[in-house]
C-alpha cells in the first residue's frame, strides 16, 4: 500500500532516468553478476532495465549510457548463462522471505475463468503469420529437381 513512508523510498527524483538502480538495489543484484570487466556493470544494468521500462529499442538507448552493443552483448550474455533468471530468483525469494513467507509458495489458487482460458489455448489459436514457415522435405526435392533441369 501506499503510503507517505513508501511513497519517499520508491521516489526516483536523484537519478538521471527512473530505471537506475538504487545503492539499496544495487548491493542486491551486484552479487550474482560476473567479474566486473571493462565496462562498469552498473551502467550495464541501468541501460538494460531503461529498455525494459521505456520499451525502446536498442539503438534508441541513450547517448550517457554504454554503446548500445555492449549493452545488448552483455544482455544477451546473461540471459543465456541463466544470470538474469537467477537474480530474479534470489530477489523474489527475498521479497517472500522478508514478508514473512515462504521461500516458494505452498499453494495456488485456480479459478474457472482460468481454466477456461487455459482449455481454449494451444498452437492452434497462434495466427499462422506468426509462426515460422516450416519447410517440408517434400518441397527441397521438388526444389532441388526443378534447378537441375
Amino acid at each position: 500500500m501506499w503510503t507517505a513512508e513508501s511513497r519517499a523510498r520508491y521516489e526516483r527524483n536523484s537519478n538521471r532516468y527512473p530505471s537506475y538502480v538504487t545503492e539499496e538495489e544495487w548491493g542486491l543484484v551486484e552479487p550474482h553478476l560476473p567479474a566486473q570487466r571493462r565496462v562498469d556493470r552498473r551502467e550495464v544494468l541501468n541501460a538494460m532495465l531503461y529498455v525494459q521500462t521505456t520499451g525502446c529499442q536498442w539503438r534508441m538507448l541513450p547517448k550517457d549510457f554504454p554503446p548500445k552493443s555492449t549493452v545488448h552483448d552483455y544482455f544477451v550474455e546473461w540471459m543465456c548463462a541463466g544470470i538474469l533468471d537467477r537474480i530474479y530468483h534470489a530477489l523474489y525469494v527475498e521479497i517472500r522471505e522478508g514478508v514473512g513467507g515462504e521461500a516458494s509458495p505452498t499453494c495456488a489458487i485456480i479459478d474457472a475463468q482460468s481454466v477456461k482460458a487455459a482449455e481454449k489455448g494451444g498452437r492452434e489459436l497462434i495466427p499462422l503469420a506468426m509462426m515460422q514457415a516450416r519447410k517440408s522435405k517434400a518441397s527441397s526435392v521438388m526444389r532441388r529437381s526443378i534447378r537441375l533441369v
